[in-house]
Formats: C-alpha cells, sequence, structure tokens
C-alpha cells in the first residue's frame, strides 16, 4: 500500500524527470534505443548491409567513449528486405513497439518516401545517409547525404568540360523509381539551360534486379555515333554488377563513352571485374582512397569491427560515401542530444541544426539550420583497375545543399522548413 510520503516521493521524481525533459521510460532504462532500418535481403542488400555495419561500428566506437548522457547505445536492427510497404511497417515497429529514440536508415528514395508518413504521424527522428533528388523537406528528417547541386549538377557540368571530356550527348539510365526520374528531370533542365536540346537527351529506365544490359548497352553504342556522348547512371542496387559487366563485354571504353554513376561506389564495384573499367566516374562526397589521418582512422576502425564480428570477407572491406554519412550523422545525433541533455525528438532536432563534425573526407561538414542538409564537398572519381577510385576534381569547400533545385519551375523562393 503506498503511504503519503511514498506517493510524494514519486510525485517529485516524475517532476525532476519533466523538468529536464525525459520521458519517464527513457529516464529509467538503461539504454538508449536507436534503430538501424536497412535492408540485408533482396536486391538493395549489396548497398545496404555496409551500412548497417558501419551503424554497428560507430555506436560501439560512442559506447566505449561512455555512452550518451551516461548511457549506452543500444541497437535495434530491422530488416525491411528491399520491400517499400515493408520499411514503413518496420518503421513504426521501431517507433512504437521497441521506443527507438532515432532511426538510422533507407537507401532509396521510394524508401524513404514510404516511411514519411510514419515518422511525421509519430514525430520519430529519421536520418537518411544517401544522395537523393531533393524536392523534399522534412521537420523529422536530416539528410545527410547529397542533394542534386552537391553530386549531380556539378557532375553534369564536369563531363561538359574540356577536362570532362566535352560532352554534347547525354544517356541517362536509371532504376525506374522517384530518385532516378526526379534526378533526370533536374538534369535535363539543367541541360537545356547550357543549349542541350531533347534530341541529344536519352532517357532509359529499368527495373529493381534488371540484369539484361546488353540490347541497352548496344543503343548506348548507337547514340553515341551523333557525337560526344556521356552516359549518367542512376541505376541503383545490383542491376550494377551486370551493367557494368556488360560495358565490359561491349568494349564500351571510358575514352569513348564515359559513364558518371550517382549510386556505384567501392561496395559496388567489389563485384565486378573493375580493369575494363579503368576511367569511368563516380560523382561523391567522399571516397576511400583520401588521403588524410581522420579516414586512415576510419578505415582502420571499421577493418578491424568487420574482423571481429565475423563479416564474410573482412580482409576486402571497403568503405563509401553512404557509410561516411552514416557515421557523420550518428556523431551529430550523439552531439545534438548531448547538448539538448535529452533524446527528446523536438529538443534534438532544434539542436543538430549548426552541428559540425570532422568527417573522414578531410572537410568539416556543418548541418545547416535552416534545410536539414549537411553542407558537404563535392568530389568526382574516376575508376581504377583495382576498384578504388582516383579524385580528379573536387570542391575547395563544402557547399551548401539546394533541396528545392532552382532548375524546376515553382522553387524560386524556397529554402528552409
Amino acid at each position: 500500500m503506498q503511504t503519503r510520503r511514498n506517493f510524494l516521493k514519486a510525485l517529485t521524481l516524475s517532476a525532476s524527470i519533466a523538468a529536464i525533459g525525459l520521458p519517464m521510460g527513457a529516464q529509467a532504462a538503461d539504454t538508449i534505443k536507436v534503430g538501424i532500418l536497412h535492408s540485408l535481403s533482396g536486391t538493395m542488400a549489396i548497398s545496404e548491409t555496409a551500412l548497417k555495419n558501419v551503424a554497428l561500428m560507430t555506436i560501439e566506437e560512442i559506447n566505449a567513449s561512455g555512452g550518451v548522457l551516461g548511457k549506452k547505445l543500444e541497437a535495434v536492427v530491422v530488416d525491411p528486405a528491399s520491400d517499400w510497404p515493408l520499411f514503413a511497417e518496420r518503421s513504426r515497429q521501431l517507433l512504437t513497439q521497441d521506443k527507438v529514440a532515432v532511426v538510422f536508415g533507407c537507401w532509396t528514395s521510394v524508401s524513404r518516401k514510404s516511411v514519411l508518413p510514419v515518422f511525421k504521424e509519430l514525430n520519430g527522428l529519421l536520418f537518411y545517409p544517401v544522395q537523393y533528388e531533393g524536392e523534399e523537406l522534412e521537420k523529422n528528417v536530416f539528410y545527410t547525404g547529397a542533394a542534386p547541386n552537391q553530386q549531380a549538377i556539378p557532375a553534369v557540368e564536369y563531363l561538359m568540360s574540356e577536362e570532362g571530356g566535352g560532352a554534347k550527348r547525354f544517356f541517362l539510365l536509371g532504376t525506374d523509381y522517384v530518385y532516378p526520374r526526379t534526378t533526370n528531370k533536374i538534369l535535363r533542365a539543367f541541360l537545356h539551360s547550357k543549349g542541350v536540346q531533347d534530341k541529344d537527351i536519352e532517357e532509359v529506365y529499368t527495373p529493381f534486379g534488371h540484369s539484361d544490359y546488353q540490347t541497352i548497352v548496344a543503343n548506348i553504342k548507337k547514340f553515341a555515333a551523333g557525337g560526344k556522348t556521356a552516359v549518367v547512371s542512376t541505376i541503383n542496387g545490383d542491376s550494377n554488377v551486370p551493367f557494368y559487366k556488360e560495358l565490359g563485354n561491349a568494349g564500351l571504353k571510358a575514352t569513348e563513352v564515359p559513364v558518371v554513376a550517382f549510386s556505384v561506389g567501392e561496395e559496388e564495384l567489389r563485384g565486378v571485374d573493375t580493369k575494363p573499367l579503368e576511367g569511368h566516374l563516380a560523382a561523391w562526397n567522399y571516397f576511400m582512397s583520401v588521403k588524410n589521418p581522420q579516414n586512415t582512422a576510419f578505415i582502420d576502425k571499421y577493418k578491424a569491427w568487420a574482423k571481429a564480428n565475423g563479416v564474410p570477407n573482412a580482409d576486402t572491406v571497403v568503405t563509401n560515401d553512404p557509410m561516411e554519412a552514416t557515421y557523420v550523422g550518428i556523431h551529430m545525433w550523439k552531439q545534438a542530444v548531448e547538448q539538448a541533455k535529452t533524446t527528446d525528438v523536438d529538443a534534438v532536432i532544434q539542436a543538430v541544426g549548426g552541428q559540425s563534425f570532422k568527417a573522414p573526407s578531410g572537410f568539416t561538414l556543418t548541418m545547416d539550420k535552416t534545410n536539414h542538409h549537411l553542407h558537404k564537398p563535392v568530389l568526382i572519381g574516376e575508376v581504377r583497375p583495382d576498384g578504388q577510385f582516383d579524385v580528379v576534381w573536387q570542391t575547395r569547400e563544402p557547399i551548401r545543399a539546394q533541396p528545392w533545385s532552382p532548375f524546376i519551375e515553382g522553387n524560386e523562393g524556397k529554402q528552409g522548413l
């Protein structure tokens, strides 16, 4: 039976907890739960499994240095299996059943679009680590990958330059979903602004998991006969392997028709014979081959973690751009929680804006206070025979994201939330 004294003690404890902004459940818990929402099976597993791994590594690193608010982080890993409606179901599970404080996850824009209504309804917090098409800005999301002006636009400008080969015709090849189609809508408008006509732009899409690129590569060759041509690839997932294999089989060399990819990095090239692909390009905000102390430490930590945790082929693991974006995002969330002194979502959202972190790219990245995107450098790399990239062009400093592209009609004046 509860005495009046015990009742008053409980009331005082509740008031103290409320005063520092923590829900009672979070205060009483021994750990802070964080969700990891990545496809570990299906067509996107080739890309997303490594993001789950680097998230677990980062959580271990934070726990080893004392955790967050004096508590250890506890990862809750779910597999949405490259099934877009399942992403929404798993995100609801993480927020309502597992009671996670934050979720790190998604790769494709269709998966992100699937979970957005859940995060808005339940006031959850998502860190999204992959380059995307923009045309979106949500209070409950922080975007640690590139917006189009931090990847797609600079890459095409490079292809059009004398240094990049002086392309006059563009073959836009992508997987058939929102990211490639919206990115190519932006790129088509950008190319029009540079005087490129529609007859010099070809746009082709294939389904997720597509594997037969023989006809498409033959059509690229035909299209290239009409003038200096570059291919802009927004192919996602395991379809990259047969596409690049077919490029090699067809003898389509970078010196003739360069391909610049926005979703192919070191991880995807692990499954490809890269010797025939030497000189083809990728545009990212980080490459494993970048030389600086932060990157050396990042790579060493990941390789050690992979070996210690039984990752297949741990001796050959690589790092890539979305892995760096995951790493930065988790650390920025930690910094924001410590600044806010709570895991309360609204308080953390206020604290994330303005956070800075010295990233493995060698640049100090800052989260914009008004548009929830990182200021990021842009790097363009050429494929080497060993599957790494030589950086052939980069910005001198991080550039501010434009989530609302100025090349889309109606976006004038759109800035932040």
